[in-house]
């Protein structure tokens, strides 16, 4: 078993090698002058389970390129089987056609990454468990689930929780977080008028007194979830904060959630923190390093990663 990364989130890389117990595989990914990728493996690879850890986070683009050459040279140097372990899968969002003209990217870049020579994916959190099917090869999405609920369980009281999904299209995710804590479950009604930008129409359920706790998978630019907590605090809430799997975090965003009334934002390390998010004082990162190494040591082993999430 052999562990190769890019330069998306060599942070992550390291821990889950330190999880395993395993070096990184040495080899460079470099640009040349004009930003064209250049990969070199420094290590025989010939007949290994090699995986390689990668999210495609921004730049989406570079970063793709990145897992795709980095198959392209596995797979000339004869590696028995490549696994692409992307904690953040980037162009998720766009798995359909919402309107007319436009592509659904994200099959697109399920065949790029099948095409390459990849012959398993696993990921965290897809943005729409459908996503698994416009793969070809077997894909294993894991879920942060456990490790937000160990945290919740540790930081707040439960007995005064009331887990709220920003949207109706994240019930599923926030009802099984409430599920695993014993907390009743609130839904936001959003309507989005524009791409990129949400209003806050209805709150389905009574959060009067609670502490509120938004479950999604992805911020972004941050204003559904501003637009949530001012909502939720609106209808009576006590306090709101947010768990968020990937922390995407575009220009701007670190600013508008530091000023906010959100009390905290908790996002896991999928995606490389940013300076401005170390120096937002209401937002926290946890770590889901040694969640994907035992996804990948039972992989290796052929054995069950569906019963860690039992």
């Amino acid at each position: 078993m052999k562990l190769v990364t890019g330069n998306s989130n060599r942070p992550l890389a390291e821990a889950i090698a330190n999880y395993l117990d395993l070096p990184l595989t040495d080899c460079t990914v470099k640009r040349f002058a004009d930003q064209e990728i250049h990969v070199q493996l420094h290590e025989n690879v010939r007949g290994e389970d090699v995986y390689i850890l990668q999210s495609t986070s921004t730049p989406a683009d570079g970063h793709l390129m990145e897992l795709l050459i980095l198959t392209d040279a596995l797979r000339r140097s004869s590696a028995r089987r490549i696994t692409a372990v992307i904690p953040y899968f980037g162009y998720a969002r766009q798995d359909r056609r919402a309107i007319g003209r436009t592509p659904i990217s994200a099959k697109l870049v399920a065949n790029m990454i099948a095409g390459a020579g990849v012959h398993r994916v696993i990921t965290v959190d897809l943005h729409t468990d459908q996503i698994q099917g416009f793969f070809d090869i077997p894909t294993d999405n894991l879920y942060a689930a456990p490790v937000m609920t160990r945290d919740i369980e540790e930081h707040y009281d439960t007995k005064n929780l009331m887990i709220v999904s920003p949207d109706v299209g994240g019930v599923a995710r926030a009802r099984a977080i409430a599920k695993r804590i014993g907390a009743d479950l609130a839904i936001v009604d959003k309507r989005r008028p524009r791409a990129g930008a949400s209003e806050v129409m209805n709150i389905i359920g009574d959060v009067s007194g609670k502490s509120c706790l938004l479950i999604d998978d992805i911020v972004d630019s941050g204003g559904t979830l501003i637009n949530a907590a001012e909502a939720l605090l609106e209808a009576g809430a006590k306090e709101v904060s947010a768990y968020i799997t990937h922390g995407v975090l575009s220009e701007g965003a670190c600013e508008r959630i530091g000023a906010s009334n959100l009390k905290e934002l908790v996002v896991t390390d999928s995606i490389l923190e940013t300076e401005a998010q170390r120096q937002t004082s209401n937002i926290r990162r946890i770590i889901i390093a040694p969640l994907i190494g035992e996804a990948l040591a039972r992989t290796a082993r052929d054995q069950s990663v569906s019963s860690l999430f039992n």
